[in-house]
């Protein structure tokens, strides 16, 4: 099987960035399978580029090479990482981004890049996805030792948990992602709802301090079991409490954002 390179960056799709980053993977191993899982992620925001990564990593074959480019602190003397999993490799900066998944997975080893034999001659102070993140998934997708490239790293920096506080009727959490429809994630799991007492057909009452937001919505098994812009509560793919409007935004609506403080309450 050829080898599997993944990119996720927040670099966008009008510039040079992404094409030079695939131009010295492909220069290095030109049998490598380069796949893009976006390069939409909003410009600095390590949140949302662990969420993607994670909600996306596993469907990969085993041994993929994710390489996720957002990286705010690059030039200073934030770390390089190549983490090794159970099954996949993960490269990028040490800012929490790769360790969402990299941990779901189940770490083996955390290697800071330091040798300059697997970085490209010049490595600018600006572009550490091109200069080194790019060429080390290249070198590893030939078969490279992990080890030669550093040292190992005991204390890689992790972003706080998702999840929530839930007790018999009520549950608090925080939009921890918001996807293209507009479909608003709480940190609540689905293992979650025989704690909260919630079943199809209840209600919950929705309150969102921050937007003025006080709703009830029931709670679906999915979209089209509402009525068109009807907004409702379910359990998406990736096993979160959502929530959502068919055929609609419910962050457009509700003016919704990532972060915002969330208390959810069941009404029998």
């Amino acid at each position: 099987m050829r080898p599997v390179i993944t990119l996720l960056t927040d670099f966008g799709y009008d510039s040079y960035f992404v094409p030079s980053m695939k131009g010295v993977i492909l220069s290095l191993n030109p049998e490598a399978m380069i796949v893009d899982i976006t390069h939409a992620i909003p410009q600095f925001n390590v949140r949302k580029a662990a969420f993607t990564l994670w909600a996306s990593y596993k469907y990969f074959p085993r041994g993929t090479i994710h390489v996720v480019v957002v990286d705010p602190g690059v030039g200073t003397s934030r770390r390089a990482l190549v983490i090794r999993s159970r099954n996949y490799y993960f490269v990028g900066p040490d800012n929490g981004v790769l360790m969402m998944a990299a941990g779901d997975d189940g770490v083996v080893e955390v290697r800071s890049i330091e040798s300059g034999d697997f970085m490209r001659p010049v490595v600018t102070s600006t572009f550490h996805g091109r200069d080194i993140f790019a060429p080390v998934a290249a070198y590893l997708s030939l078969g490279l030792d992990p080890s030669l490239l550093g040292p190992r790293v005991t204390d890689p920096v992790v972003l706080p948990g998702i999840g929530g506080s839930v007790s018999r009727g009520v549950a608090s959490s925080v939009i921890i992602y918001i996807d293209h429809f507009g479909n608003a994630y709480t940190g609540i799991r689905a293992n979650d709802l025989e704690v909260l007492g919630l079943d199809y057909g209840d209600e919950l009452r929705i309150n969102i301090p921050r937007r003025n937001v006080d709703l009830r919505v029931r709670f679906l098994r999915s979209y089209g079991y509402a009525g068109e812009g009807e907004a409702l509560a379910l359990i998406n793919s990736e096993g979160f409490l959502e929530l959502s409007i068919n055929r609609g935004s419910f962050a457009s609506r509700y003016d919704v954002k990532e972060g915002d403080e969330v208390t959810l309450s069941v009404i029998k």
